[in-house]
C-alpha cells in the first residue's frame, strides 16, 4: 500500500503567471508607479515616460528569460550560497504526456 502509484493532475493554467502586455502583473504596476514618481519628481512627462519604456523593456525581457526571475532574486538573500554536492539525491519524475510515461532525472 505505501509503494501505490498515486497521479495527480496538474493543468497547463494553473501555473501560468499572470501577466499584462506580457509582464508578470506585479512588476508592470511597479515599473508604472516608477514612471508617475518620475514624473512627479522632474515634472516632465517625458521622463516619464522614459523611464517607464525603460523599466517595462527590462521587465519583459525578465519575463522572457524567466517568469520568477523577481521573486528568486528578493529571495535569493535568505537561502545559502553554498551548495554541497555530497548531499544531493537525485530525484526521478515521470511526467505522462497523452498516455506515454517518460522517465527524467
Amino acid at each position: 500500500m505505501a509503494n501505490e502509484v498515486r497521479v495527480h493532475p496538474v493543468y497547463r493554467s494553473l501555473n501560468k503567471t499572470l501577466t499584462i502586455l506580457g509582464v508578470e502583473r506585479r512588476l508592470f504596476f511597479l515599473t508604472l508607479v516608477i514612471g508617475a514618481a518620475a514624473f512627479n519628481f522632474f515634472g516632465s512627462l517625458s521622463t516619464g515616460l522614459f523611464m517607464f519604456s525603460a523599466l517595462y523593456a527590462g521587465a519583459r525581457w525578465a519575463a522572457a528569460t524567466d517568469a520568477e526571475i523577481l521573486r528568486i532574486l528578493l529571495n535569493s538573500a535568505r537561502f545559502r550560497s553554498e551548495y554541497d554536492p555530497g548531499k544531493f539525491e537525485p530525484l526521478s519524475v515521470v511526467r505522462i504526456h497523452r498516455g506515454k510515461a517518460e522517465t527524467h532525472r
